[in-house]
């Protein structure tokens, strides 16, 4: 049999009259659990409230396609509250240790409004709680989630260059062999001023010049000739030199003076050196080219999450939503289009930059993902009664009539389980409106436009 005093010990009864505690238990069935024993089904139709008196107690469920497991002890109430929505329970328990608890039905919720209003009060308290710990879980994970999907994208698209810089460094080795052997060659051979002259200008003429790379028909052209003329004069076996000089874009014409001037082998010597030079100056214009991309996508990164600047600052919306691009690139790259309609003005926002930024990025995000990672995104910046507007859309399907009222509700998500919480767009309308703005979002198959209006920082100016 419960005692009063037990309930007394369980925080959202203290204080409360004896008669209401007598109430309670009077209408409530005591349950004694044995370890294992289980008192609520997910699933099942929530239909009680259950107060923990003693013993260790376990929920288990699932939260955003995850499974979550929380302790419950002595004092704590769960189940179904009053003025609660929910139909089924969210999740199973059962007891760990021996346990005791009591059940109250949830119909005679009606009753326990009216006779006991300070604990109906508390309870609600302790729902909002509730509410208010789940929506934080759920966040957590929807930034978990978001911040694991672009680590990803940057780890594919810092590998890549640093990968390239890697394999060109690797080469330049093997190269600069090549370079050393030549030179010595060339030293060995009884060369004038003029001729040394000549093979020195010849190599500085076709490695310091900015060179576009021809199309692969010219290349494999120019290689054809270029092999043509080394075996014109009894070099038969030069012909990998040949496709370096091609890719450089060397005419055959500009290396007949060698052979017009030196001796076969002493020519052979200066055309492996000066093919070897051109190969230096790709492969290091191919690392200058890597490393620049990694370090334009270090700086995005650092712009992307304003790292080492001010929390608050007037941020310029266009330079936001290039940061937001260059870091969702490996998104893009598979197929989208991105048009760009940007007022020539800087629009400046006095915002908390890194919570903009991921504003655009859920965006973006979904208008990627509802056209499948293919088609048009187009964003357009302009001013209007002293507002920036912002406007992303896409040339996807659509949203429908039926969807469109409830995308900023939280949890609603149309995606598949395990592939959206729903709170990427319950997230940027609660930072829109943080910065006393407000979204717009008009919708039909082939064009779907999302309008940020943001106030701007110089809007009383």
């Amino acid at each position: 049999m419960v005692d009063k005093s037990e309930l007394l010990r369980v925080p959202v009864f203290n204080d409360l009259p004896d008669d209401q505690l007598d109430w309670f238990i009077s209408q409530s069935q005591e349950m004694n659990l044995k370890a294992g024993d289980v008192y609520s089904r997910q699933g099942d139709p929530a239909d009680a409230m259950f107060v923990i008196l003693g013993g260790h107690l376990q929920g288990r469920g699932e939260l955003g396609g995850e499974t979550f497991v929380f302790d419950l002890e002595p004092g704590d109430v769960t189940g179904l509250l009053p003025f609660s929505r929910m139909k089924q329970f969210t999740v199973s328990g059962r007891a760990v240790t021996d346990s005791r608890a009591l059940r109250f039905p949830a119909s005679l919720f009606p009753e326990l409004v009216q006779k006991m209003p300070v604990l109906t009060q508390r309870l609600v308290g302790l729902m909002s709680d509730r509410i208010r710990e789940t929506t934080r879980l759920e966040q957590q994970r929807d930034r978990l989630a978001s911040l694991g999907k672009l680590s990803a994208g940057l780890a594919h698209e810092l590998n890549n260059p640093a990968s390239a810089a890697r394999r060109a460094a690797s080469q330049l080795r093997d190269i600069l062999k090549k370079i050393k052997s030549a030179s010595l060659e060339l030293g060995r051979r009884d060369l004038t001023p003029t001729q040394k002259s000549e093979i020195e200008k010849m190599e500085a003429s076709f490695t310091q010049q900015d060179v576009v790379p021809p199309d692969a028909l010219t290349i494999s052209d120019l290689e054809d000739q270029i092999d043509s003329l080394l075996r014109s004069h009894g070099q038969n076996d030069l012909w990998m030199l040949a496709a370096a000089l091609a890719r450089r874009n060397i005419k055959p014409e500009a290396l007949e003076s060698l052979f017009a001037s030196l001796e076969a082998d002493t020519a052979r010597a200066a055309l492996v050196r000066i093919a070897a030079s051109v190969e230096v100056a790709t492969l290091l214009h191919e690392i200058e080219s890597s490393t620049s991309r990694i370090s334009d996508l270090v700086g995005a990164i650092k712009e992307y999450t304003y790292m080492d600047q001010a929390a608050i600052q007037n941020v310029d919306v266009v330079k936001s939503l290039e940061t937001t691009l260059t870091i969702l690139n490996h998104k893009l790259k598979q197929g989208v289009a991105v048009q760009r309609d940007y007022q020539r003005i800087p629009l400046l926002v006095n915002s908390f930059g890194s919570e903009l930024n991921q504003v655009w990025t859920n965006i973006i995000d979904n208008a990627i993902d509802a056209m499948g990672g293919k088609g048009e995104l187009r964003i357009r910046t302009y001013r209007e009664d002293g507002c920036v507007v912002v406007e992303i859309g896409d040339n996807g399907p659509g949203i429908s009539a039926e969807v469109q009222p409830h995308i900023f509700e939280p949890f609603f998500t149309t995606k598949g389980v395990g592939q959206g919480t729903g709170l990427g767009l319950d997230t940027v309308q609660r930072i829109v409106k943080k910065h006393r703005g407000n979204i717009q979002v008009t919708s039909k198959p082939g064009d779907t436009r999302f309008q940020v209006w943001l106030p701007l920082a110089d809007a009383s100016t």
